[in-house]
């Protein structure tokens, strides 16, 4: 969790439009807004939540599911303590998908109650209470999409081929995406209860629903991912925009900004969706991408970057092991500690804002021994195995937090 004083919390609902992109970010990314910091480690945060939650134990009847349930999530993965931006989950999303796409990023259990067959639990939608409301400056809708939790290679791995983004709607654009990143948000699965619908009409359903709960009130829509969850957040923006999803209903003149924040996103559509994207009065996107990482540059040819970049380099930093890999480079708290000391592309390393070192580790062993911070140490205790009234243990690891009180 990062330290965020009284007069931080202040400056962020006062200044809230402009790092939402109001300006596309002009002046504020070199060197890096102290604000705006903090703001996207927040976001950052939300997006980090789904990996937190992801339940990736293959033995388990409910692997692909988020561990805990809903209104249980943040005080579960540690976002309630000492962070003033309070949310409550809405809504759960899941998603499905055909082919190579699903054999990569989709978890199946080796259990015989096989209860979402095909479909993974792939993000959440969550609004700012009334005490997230005043620090943020608005009643802001969140959008959070989560990335692979399997290893980088699958990058280089795909087919990218292009389709129609017939759903993204631009009279005078044609755009193309990727294919997998479409089928993801739009298929449907008839043998699962859980993506009956797809991913797309479940986060829509949601955001109309909200947008008309909170119709009088100033609002703001921040869609946010990591990795595969990155590009899917740039769809989803796009989409809500432009079928002007960000109005209370279709008769309304009043739409609010749309932010998609993403990290190491990998490039999800052609120059036309590129255009359209740009062309999109309320849409911004602030692209984050640390230097060394190697998914943001796939697919290599035919794609194109949407939105303003912001590099970082996870390489300067003093704390963490020379020269990293892959997984280090491109690992989300990774991205998130580089966010919180970068100090411009010719500059150096100075935390500024105090974000605790050992979240990097919580997934991987990527900080220099000298800081004591064990390497992978964010579990469940006894991986969800539960000691029964009997004495025998059992694994029930469905809502976690049901069994034991953390954090």
């Amino acid at each position: 969790m990062i330290t965020c004083l009284e007069g931080d919390k202040n400056n962020i609902a006062q200044r809230w439009k402009v790092l939402s992109g109001e300006d596309n970010w002009t002046s504020l990314l070199d060197p890096l807004d102290i604000d705006l910091r903090r703001y996207i480690i927040h976001y950052g945060e939300m997006a980090q939540a789904t990996y937190d939650t992801f339940n990736s134990q293959k033995v388990s009847e409910h692997v692909g599911h988020s561990l805990y349930a809903s209104n249980d999530l943040f005080r579960m993965v540690g976002l309630e303590k000492g962070n003033p931006f309070k949310y409550k989950v809405t809504k759960y999303l899941y998603a499905t998908s055909s082919g190579k796409m699903r054999d990569k990023f989709f978890f199946q259990t080796t259990s015989r109650k096989e209860s979402h067959k095909e479909t993974n639990w792939i993000g959440f939608v969550a609004v700012a209470t009334n005490k997230g409301k005043l620090a943020l400056g608005r009643r802001d809708i969140v959008i959070a999409w989560r990335g692979t939790v399997e290893e980088t290679e699958w990058v280089k791995d795909l087919e990218f081929k292009l389709v129609p983004a017939s759903i993204v709607r631009g009279e005078q654009f044609s755009p193309r995406v990727h294919h997998g990143w479409y089928s993801m948000y739009t298929s449907v699965n008839s043998l699962s209860s859980y993506s009956c619908t797809s991913a797309r009409n479940q986060v829509i359903d949601e955001v109309k629903r909200l947008m008309e709960e909170f119709k009088h009130e100033e609002t703001s829509i921040t869609i946010v991912g990591h990795s595969l969850g990155a590009a899917l957040a740039t769809l989803n923006a796009a989409d809500i925009v432009s079928n002007e999803l960000n109005k209370p209903n279709s008769n309304s003149t009043k739409a609010c900004l749309v932010t998609a924040i993403t990290f190491a996103s990998p490039r999800v559509g052609d120059s036309s969706f590129k255009e359209l994207c740009h062309s999109l009065t309320h849409l911004r996107v602030l692209r984050i991408r640390n230097s060394l990482d190697v998914v943001p540059h796939y697919p290599l040819t035919g794609y194109h970057d949407v939105g303003k970049e912001l590099t970082i380099k996870t390489s300067k930093s003093k704390y963490l092991k020379a020269p990293g890999n892959l997984l280090t480079w491109h690992n989300l708290e990774a991205y998130l500690h580089g966010v919180a000391g970068t100090q411009g592309v010719k500059g150096g390393f100075e935390l500024v804002v105090k974000r605790d070192i050992a979240l990097v580790n919580k997934h991987m062993n990527a900080l220099k021994e000298e800081y004591r911070v064990p390497g992978y140490w964010k579990c469940d205790r006894n991986k969800g195995m539960v000691q029964l009234k009997d004495g025998s243990w059992k694994l029930m690891d469905r809502n976690i937090s049901f069994f034991h009180g953390f954090y």
